[in-house]
This record gives C-alpha cells, sequence and structure tokens, in this order.
C-alpha cells in the first residue's frame, strides 16, 4: 500500500493510496471514499478488493478543500466537515480527479465508491471514458441523476431503512434506469462499513459478490 501523487488534467496535484492486486491481477479499481476521506474503512474495502486480484487506486477526493481530510469517526463534527468539503468541490473536480485515475491504471479499470463515493462513481459512469464497470453503493445523487445513461456496465446498492435516501426516490431511479440493476437491501446506510453500527453482513457480502460478478463478465466482454 502506497501513497503517491496524481495530477490531473488541470494541473491540480493531489494525494492518492494505490494497493497492488494480490494474486494474478483482474484489472484496475478506482475507489472513491465516504465524504470521511481516507479512513481505516476505504484501505480495508481497498484491501478486500485487492486480495480478489484488483489493483486499487484510492484518490484523496477532499486535497483542494483540505489536504489530507480523514475522520475516522462519523460524529456531527465529522459529518459537517465531509458535506462541506463535498460541495465545495463539486462535480467537475471530482470527475477531472477520477479521469486522471483512471490515466493512472493499466486497463480495464472499473470504479466503485460508497455514500459520496458512490454518487461519484455513477456520474463517472456516464461522463468519464475508459471505465470498464461501475459498483455505486448508496449515493443520495442517484435519483435526481435518473436521466443520465452511464457509458459502461453500472449497478447500483441502497439500503431499504436509509435515513439519508428517500425509497421513493430509489425506487423512481430503478423504474427511469432500466439498464441498471438497482438492488435494495434489508439494511441501512452504510451497510458494507465493516466495524460500523450500520454495518449488515449479509447485504454487504451480496453486494460484494455482485459487484464481483458485474466487474468479472466485463472482463470477458
Amino acid at each position: 500500500m502506497d501513497k503517491e501523487q496524481i495530477e490531473g488534467s488541470d494541473g491540480f496535484v493531489f494525494d492518492a493510496v494505490r494497493v497492488p492486486a494480490e494474486g494474478a491481477r483482474k484489472g484496475g479499481l478506482v475507489m472513491i471514499q465516504e465524504i470521511f476521506g481516507l479512513n481505516s474503512f476505504m484501505l480495508a474495502a481497498a484491501r478486500r478488493f485487492a486480495a480478489e486480484g484488483y489493483e486499487v487506486l484510492l484518490p484523496s477526493m477532499f486535497d483542494r478543500q483540505e489536504k489530507g481530510f480523514v475522520r475516522e469517526g462519523h460524529d456531527q463534527e465529522a459529518l459537517a466537515a465531509g458535506a462541506g468539503h463535498a460541495r465545495a468541490n463539486g462535480l467537475d473536480n471530482a470527475m477531472t480527479d477520477i479521469a486522471a485515475c483512471i490515466d493512472a491504471l493499466e486497463g480495464p479499470v472499473f470504479i466503485t465508491g460508497f455514500c459520496y463515493g458512490g454518487s461519484m462513481s455513477y456520474h463517472a459512469a456516464c461522463q468519464v471514458d475508459g471505465l470498464s464497470a461501475a459498483s455505486c453503493y448508496y449515493g443520495s445523487l442517484l435519483p435526481q441523476a435518473k436521466d443520465i445513461e452511464p457509458k459502461c456496465p453500472t449497478i447500483a446498492h441502497f439500503g431499504k431503512q436509509d435515513p439519508f435516501i428517500p425509497l421513493d426516490g430509489v425506487e423512481a431511479f430503478k423504474e427511469a434506469r432500466h439498464d441498471v440493476p438497482t438492488y435494495i437491501y434489508d439494511a441501512g446506510h452504510g451497510f458494507a462499513r465493516q466495524g460500523s453500527e450500520d454495518y449488515n453482513a449479509e447485504a454487504d457480502a451480496l453486494a460484494f459478490d455482485r459487484t464481483l460478478k458485474l466487474f468479472d463478465e466485463a472482463l470477458i466482454r
């Protein structure tokens, strides 16, 4: 697991963590953080995919706002700080940094992300070239992006009891985007965040298996 710097097309240089694939390399994976930065959960999630043969690159998405921003907890201060950085960063900066990460990986390249990262993963699947597939976990911006078509095979995961993403919006997204398999789990927000109060082992395992299946199918196309 190595820290490096990546330069985007706008000249901004941001930090990223690269986790080498274990065993035979299947491809590259851009993993987009929650609003809490590259904390221990994100690093653990990266190692989990690396164990499946993916070289994972995790960009520090809020370096324009606060270099190296990380919060381990999910208290009100952490939520307010992370949400503020997400709003200030905007879509254009995020897409520029994600595109640079895609270029920094040998193909095929996939993308996944959680919460903020789920939203950014979906927008990247719709706007950025060079992705083979995308798996988007509980991204709150997906419902309002339901009229945007992904450029690559994409799936989405949501929790039925998620207090931050109204279920009617998820259902509207699912109805509008028949090309995006949308899975709704009997779980809350953050169900794939191992070790947290929101963690749901059954939902996490099923979403992870579906993600790996999506990536495997893209590999043989």
